[in-house]
């Protein structure tokens, strides 16, 4: 064994790589690209010095490995910088404190407004239909709105 590993070339660490990526993408979420990463960074590392000893080849291997996982760690922990569109894929976050006509009117506590081409369930007080509604939450995909009463004042 000890006879092997005093003649690893860079094809053995990039077969390593080699499998570790593979064995990554069957869904080892994350921990085998890195150890993979740093296999080949050796590998690349051996095929420009030849003559590095096998010992100070895993020694880097285990420094790249423990470095690549902390660089990824702080940075999938950095807090991510404020969008340029921060509604993007909540679809009713934009209809809160909106106001429309109940397109439907709310019996048991469920209805349905029209907000442009689109019709929302919504709860809330039961209220006939064309009443005034203001949108207050959302729950997933259902709107909550209370009756408008500044609407309600000006009819």
């Amino acid at each position: 064994m000890i006879q092997y590993l005093q003649n690893l070339s860079f094809w053995d660490w990039l077969a390593l790589a080699t499998i570790l990526l593979i064995l990554e993408v069957f869904g080892a979420g994350g921990y085998l690209l890195w150890i993979g990463l740093a296999a080949a960074c050796v590998g690349v590392l051996t095929y420009l010095f030849p003559a590095l000893p096998w010992v100070w080849q895993f020694f880097l291997f285990g420094v790249l490995a423990i470095l690549t996982a902390v660089v990824w760690w702080r940075r999938q922990r950095s807090p991510l910088p404020p969008s340029d569109q921060p509604g993007l894929n909540r679809r009713g976050s934009e209809l809160l404190g909106r106001r429309f006509a109940l397109h439907e009117a709310i019996i048991d506590g469920r209805g349905k407004i029209k907000a442009g081409d689109s019709l929302w369930l919504v709860s809330g007080p039961d209220l006939p239909a064309g009443s005034p509604v203001k949108v207050v939450a959302q729950e997933g995909v259902v709107l909550k709105v209370e009756q408008d009463a500044a609407r309600e004042a000006v009819r």
